[in-house]
């Protein structure tokens, strides 16, 4: 909210993109230079002093002053005195000693000596007391000299200080005043381009920080961040779009006020143009539409589709005009760029959501346009057409009632059907994102779309076919050709069948969707209409009846009901599993093919031929349980041997898909699915923890251990994997206890020492694991189940694993009870310091604020943890013995200790007796203490499977069988060992 304030607040400029204020700064810091360049020049380049020039007019100055005081003849004198007249200002008496003496100094600067020299003498006879003419009271040429020498040497300084503090000219004052206003015009100009130039940047620093918090979980803080991207968007900051496009998918968010934050913005950028007429405001709305669309995905589509629908539906004179510029734009009346012209016809189907007759209306335009012989020279343009006309259909407007759909003859469907038959023989880029939307199209729109879908298969294939024949018609005619060539027809080849494949693939999906959705709620609809045709048919007394016993007849009819639906997706499902890919049937032919490539990927090693086939394969798969039974071992070999990123991403994506459809087939290979989570290719885990977040999640698997897979994501080094998988915990918290029931499985497969997993790399996903453990009960009963752990685990750094996950644990006085209790499962390991410092850091932190009571408990428990760890288990049991210890030193014969067997529980002591005594120093000096009886413990199982209850009870088939032994040798020994 600051940063948004500052921008609109800002002193700089209503624009504020650095790439736009670049070139002007750029300008005008040069013309700036030029400026100080021409001013430095015109600027003297060296000074000379006073004496330099009395040293050098000085012989002839000399030469004047003696021919000054020499007397001469009548003719001289009178030549003299005509060269003497000239400016009467020169000739006018000077007021003082200082102003004569000046004169004297400038008539010397200029080389008029003769009137320096004449008017040194005047200046004596005028000013005799002045000190500056004080040596002319003997007037020679040297004292002439020397009077003239010390106003000029002397009065230099003086001189140049008076001529600069003398008023310029009128003209040289405006030149200079002007030359020094526009050079401080042009520093301020320049300074103020810097200055927003350097503010610009730090806002575009800021944008990427803000879009980050768009989808933080404080709704003020996502509409303090929708704020700033409308603002920075509206002062035009360079990629501000950034921001504006990311929050697109909020219109789709369940929280209504950032739902209406992200309308209400795009409301303001967009549907509010500015302008003087109609028509204006009309191609300013576009204009900035387009731009946003322009190479934007199709789910950002969707989104600013949701956006702008009730724009189109409001019947406005604006919108009309709209309407009118976006098919000016299509169909070239106003010429425009083919992204803006894919633009305004994404527009139009936009309008079309709102009013059908907008596209409908206008098929035959849409197709001659896009559709015409022209479509190879642009699929995409034809994609967004086809998209465009998808919006008529009922599968996106979910009307009611009969079918809307074309007939066969219809022009589209010829056009289409050419289209795709012409871009299949081709190697455009392009071409299968068209045919996908074009199969679809046809299956929303077509009667009987599957005899459409038919002749196009068909069609592609002999088209295919008359291209390899005539090749090999060419391949004879030339003879032996060179490898080269060769390869590049077999490569043309490869990139052909690739594309009559993934049509196969695309037309086998879209059957299966044809018969499920619109088949079978074609049969229901039929059905209700024939039950309410029924009704109106029956009489009074029928009706009277159905009153009398109107609870059976729901009953029954409600039975009836199901039974008609139960046979309706019987008779789909058995057309799915018998017809669709029987002999007699076009897509059975190819599968054989797919099959084949697939399987041999040494022999069909084409990129686009691999994946194409591999992705048909599995749309193939969806069409029954017994083509998926067939061949899902194929495409988990593919999955896992595939040296394609892309082909392992498309398997992954489609295997989810055939689990959610066949789960029971799937099953067995979830933990297949879970192994690309470490796949070496940051694209394919992505994909893998994508697809896996949506299984669990929507409870398609079952949450089982395999999910440490995505704990170590965790820690991934890309922070978009990283953040998914956090992204899955957080969501997976939410599902009761699923992350408890995890942990103790989690732990251990992450301490397996095959994986070889780093300490620190395990303390960082621990951390976040255990920030979801909040309930008190499940921390009592987390310690109990790794308190268990430690008599399994077989490595030291298992132990310290399972004491560092002890130590994150939020311990209470239950959970401390829980540790002392299952002392004897981890006290023979406390000798390694991964374990010691980890449980010593526990009682650290209960010691922080515990009453005086427990804080004795917890300080006994240290004691314990200290004296096992620093002596060992087999010479110290309690600190109690350490100061029997202590006075047994003295002792001359040496004390043989014999290893006490730990005890469970605490031990009573009877009133009036000592914990413990040592009473001599012989072998039966250390008596193993009796054990008490203590009540019964519930056992604790390690099912990692999702529990509704908090309580963990272990069976007793599930209680470890080798146990950790208690008394233990020395670690010293043991080492030697």
């Amino acid at each position: 909210q600051l940063l948004a304030a500052f921008i609109a607040h800002n002193p700089y400029s209503c624009k504020l993109s650095s790439a736009d204020l670049k070139a002007p700064l750029e300008k005008e810091t040069t013309k700036l230079k030029e400026m100080r360049e021409k001013l430095a020049g015109e600027a003297p380049v060296a000074v000379i002093k006073a004496s330099e020039l009395w040293a050098a007019m000085e012989p002839e100055l000399l030469e004047t002053a003696r021919t000054a005081l020499e007397p001469t003849s009548e003719t001289e004198r009178e030549e003299q005195e005509d060269e003497e007249d000239g400016d009467p200002e020169e000739e006018k008496p000077a007021e003082d000693d200082r102003a004569a003496a000046l004169r004297i100094a400038q008539f010397l600067r200029v080389n008029k000596y003769r009137k320096a020299v004449q008017l040194c003498i005047r200046a004596h006879s005028s000013f005799p007391e002045s000190e500056m003419f004080a040596s002319l009271s003997t007037l020679t040429p040297d004292s002439l000299m020397d009077a003239m020498a010390f106003i000029f040497k002397g009065s230099g300084e003086d001189s140049s200080e008076l001529s600069q503090n003398l008023p310029p000219t009128p003209q040289k004052e405006e030149e200079k005043e002007g030359e020094d206003g526009e050079l401080k015009k042009q520093e301020m100009l320049v300074q103020y381009l810097r200055d927003t130039e350097t503010f610009a940047l730090q806002v575009e620093r800021a944008i990427s920080v803000i879009n980050n918090m768009l989808y933080w979980k404080i709704t003020s803080v996502v509409q303090e961040a929708v704020q700033f991207c409308v603002t920075v968007c509206e002062f035009s900051v360079a990629n501000s779009i950034s921001g504006v496009r990311k929050m697109l998918p909020l219109v789709w968010s369940t929280d209504a006020a950032i739902k209406d934050a992200v309308v209400q913005a795009y409301r303001r950028l967009y549907l509010n143009p500015q302008g003087d007429t109609i028509r204006m405001k009309a191609q300013t709305l576009i204009d900035s539409l387009s731009e946003l669309m322009v190479d934007a995905s199709l789910g950002t589509i969707q989104c600013l589709e949701e956006i702008v629908q009730e724009f189109f539906g409001s019947g406005s004179n604006l919108q009309s005009m709209v309407i009118q510029v976006l098919w000016e734009r299509f169909t070239g009346k106003r010429e425009t760029s083919v992204l803006y012209k894919r633009a305004a016809v994404l527009l139009l189907g936009m309008a079309a959501r709102g009013e059908r007759e907008v596209v409908l209306s206008n098929l035959d335009t849409l197709c001659s346009v896009a559709l015409g012989e022209k479509v190879t020279e642009d699929f995409l343009l034809a994609r967004d057409t086809v998209l465009t006309i998808c919006s008529i259909t009922d599968h996106v407007r979910h009307t009611k009632g009969a079918p809307f759909r074309l007939p066969q003859e219809h022009q589209l469907f010829s056009s289409l059907t050419q289209a795709v038959a012409k871009g299949v023989v081709m190697e455009d880029p392009y071409w299968q994102s068209f045919m996908e939307q074009a199969v679809r199209l046809i299956y929303f729109l077509a009667e009987s779309p599957d005899q459409l879908c038919s002749r196009l298969l068909q069609r592609c294939a002999r088209l295919l076919l008359d291209q390899i024949a005539e090749g090999g018609e060419v391949n004879k005619d030339v003879g032996q050709l060179q490898d080269g060539s060769l390869e590049a027809s077999e490569q043309v080849n490869c990139v052909c069948l690739a594309q009559l494949l993934a049509l196969c693939g695309c037309v086998a999906f879209w059957q299966v969707s044809h018969l499920e959705r619109s088949v079978s709620a074609e049969l229901r609809r039929r059905r209700r209409e024939t039950e309410e045709r029924e009704e109106k048919e029956k009489g009074p007394a029928s009706k009277a009846k159905q009153v009398v016993s109107e609870s059976a007849m729901e009953e029954e009819l409600g039975l009836i009901g199901a039974s008609a639906e139960d046979t309706e997706a019987e008779l789909i499902r058995k057309i799915c599993e018998t017809e669709l890919l029987a002999e007699e049937n076009l897509l059975s032919a190819f599968l054989p093919l797919l099959v084949k490539v697939c399987s041999s990927p040494g022999h069909y090693s084409h990129p686009q031929l691999t994946t194409a086939a591999c992705l048909a394969l599995s749309q193939y798969m969806m069409i029954s349980p017994s083509v998926c039974e067939e061949n899902v071992r194929l495409m988990f070999t593919v999955l896992e041997r595939s040296t394609l990123p892309v082909v392992r991403a498309n398997a992954i994506i489609a295997l989810g898909d055939l689990t959610v459809r066949f789960p029971n087939i799937l099953e067995p290979w979830t933990q297949n699915l879970y192994a690309r989570l470490s796949d070496e290719v940051p694209s394919v885990r992505q994909t893998a923890v994508t697809v896996l977040t949506q299984l669990v999640l929507k409870d398609v698997l079952k949450v089982k251990g395999q999910v440490s897979e995505v704990a170590v994501l965790l820690i991934d080094p890309e922070v978009h994997i990283s953040s998914l998988a956090l992204n899955f915990f957080n969501e997976l918290s939410s599902k009761g206890n699923a992350i408890y029931n995890l942990l103790p499985d989690i732990i251990s497969r992450l301490s397996d020492p095959e994986r070889g997993m780093s300490s620190e790399d395990f303390n960082t996903i621990m951390k976040q694991l255990f920030s979801y453990i909040t309930k008190e009960r499940q921390t009592e009963s987390l310690v109990e189940k790794l308190c268990q752990r430690f008599r399994t685990a077989t490595t030291e750094r298992q132990w310290c694993d399972l004491a560092m996950s002890l130590s994150l644990l939020s311990m209470c006085e239950r959970g401390f009870k829980r540790l002392q209790e299952s002392w004897e499962c981890y006290s023979d390991k406390l000798t390694e310091p991964g374990v010691y410092q980890p449980l010593l850091s526990i009682t650290a932190k209960l010691r922080r604020g515990a009453k005086p009571q427990f804080k004795a408990q917890v300080d006994d428990f240290e004691k314990r943890l200290t004296a096992i760890h620093t002596r060992g288990l087999e010479n110290v049991e309690s600190p109690e013995m350490d100061e029997e210890n202590q006075r047994a030193k003295g002792s001359t014969k040496r004390m043989v200790a014999r290893t006490p067997r730990p005890t469970r529980g605490r031990q009573k002591s009877k009133r009036g007796q000592s914990k413990s005594s040592i009473s001599g120093c012989d072998d039966d000096a250390f008596v193993t203490p009796r054990q008490s009886r203590k009540s019964r413990k519930p056992a604790v199982t390690f099912s990692s499977d999702e529990e509704e209850d908090e309580d963990a009870v272990m069976a007793e088939s599930e209680t470890p069988k080798v146990l950790t032994p208690i008394s233990r040798s020395s670690r010293r020994t043991r080492l030697r060992n």
